[in-house]
């Protein structure tokens, strides 16, 4: 059996990533036609063509496509394991890349990540801020935030804190249209929908035994809470949000919290990064100041790990 050729399978990610021969040279740090000739010999290897090239462009193939989320793991395995073996004997350096959603990097990773970096100046962080759930391995991602109720997964989770969560409203919307004073109530009310879900997915609301379960009827739907701020305090509608999105309304006054007696399923901040337990040290860093710093903040209580 012959061995893998992981110099092939490196070269072919970089160009594959970078969409360019000469810049995934420059990022792996050979000329031009060496990574050419280790992705031709890994394409003559297999009997397939990788990538398509012309004098203009570069693409991934069909079936280049097909294998690139394998080529990533194995080339971050390699990579994690040969940092791992050296990274306790020098200084932490080197490129991680954090997932995490919009709102909540806006709204509180700043000082986190502001704090990492001064203790270890040579780190270099990419944030992507979105509310997509990411492919950790075929992306290439490191660590990602993520707040929901957890369903089983092969990535490795690192439970941070709650999430409180409130259903709110404008005092002047209340006045027009009338407080709910049971969930139920809120069928007759613009009950906006918030979160990775349906438009027809109901909200579940319990008390003492009793549960209730309510459509959102609109006018608005999305994934992303502060678009839904200026509508609640134009008296638009009810929402059930994260308290750290609605925070400074409900703070000013200009939202208050309804049917605070009533119970939501909890969501949780959740630390994932790619299966391998094997990672750079400097990613073991970030994730453990991560943990330590958000349970710290103004999230939520603290919540054992659920995994390392």
């Amino acid at each position: 059996m012959s061995l893998p050729d992981y110099d092939g399978w490196a070269c072919f990610v970089a160009v594959a990533d970078s969409g360019s021969f000469t810049a995934a040279a420059a990022s792996l740090g050979m000329s031009k036609a060496s990574v050419s000739k280790a992705v031709t010999r890994l394409e003559t290897s297999l009997g397939i063509a990788l990538l398509h090239r012309s004098s203009r462009t570069v693409t991934v193939s069909t079936a280049g496509a097909g294998l690139l989320g394998e080529a990533h793991a194995m080339v971050a395995a390699a990579t994690a394991a040969t940092e791992a073996a050296r990274g306790d004997r020098v200084d932490l350096a080197g490129p991680i890349r954090l997932a995490a959603p919009m709102s909540f990097g806006i709204k509180v990773l700043g000082a986190p990540l502001a704090a990492f970096l001064a203790m270890h100046p040579a780190v270099e962080i990419e944030v992507m801020l979105s509310d997509a759930r990411h492919d950790l391995i075929a992306e290439g991602i490191d660590l990602s935030l993520r707040i929901a109720s957890m369903e089983d997964s092969s990535l490795l989770a690192r439970t941070i804190a709650p999430i409180a969560a409130s259903v709110i409203a404008s005092p002047a919307y209340l006045e027009q249209r009338g407080t709910p004073r049971h969930p139920l109530d809120l069928g007759s009310h613009r009950l906006i929908g918030y979160g990775h879900r349906e438009r027809t997915m109901p909200l579940h609301f319990h008390r003492d035994g009793e549960e209730a379960t309510v459509i959102p009827t609109g006018p608005l739907f999305t994934n992303n809470g502060d678009i839904m701020i200026p509508l609640l305090i134009a008296d638009g509608g009810i929402a059930v949000l994260p308290d750290f999105i609605a925070e400074d309304a409900l703070a000013s006054g200009a939202l208050v919290r309804i049917l605070a007696d009533w119970s939501i399923p909890q969501a949780y901040l959740h630390l994932l990064s790619p299966p391998s337990r094997l990672r750079p040290a400097r990613v073991r860093a970030l994730s453990d100041h991560l943990v330590e710093t958000l349970k710290r903040s103004c999230i939520g209580r603290d919540s054992p790990d659920s995994a390392g």
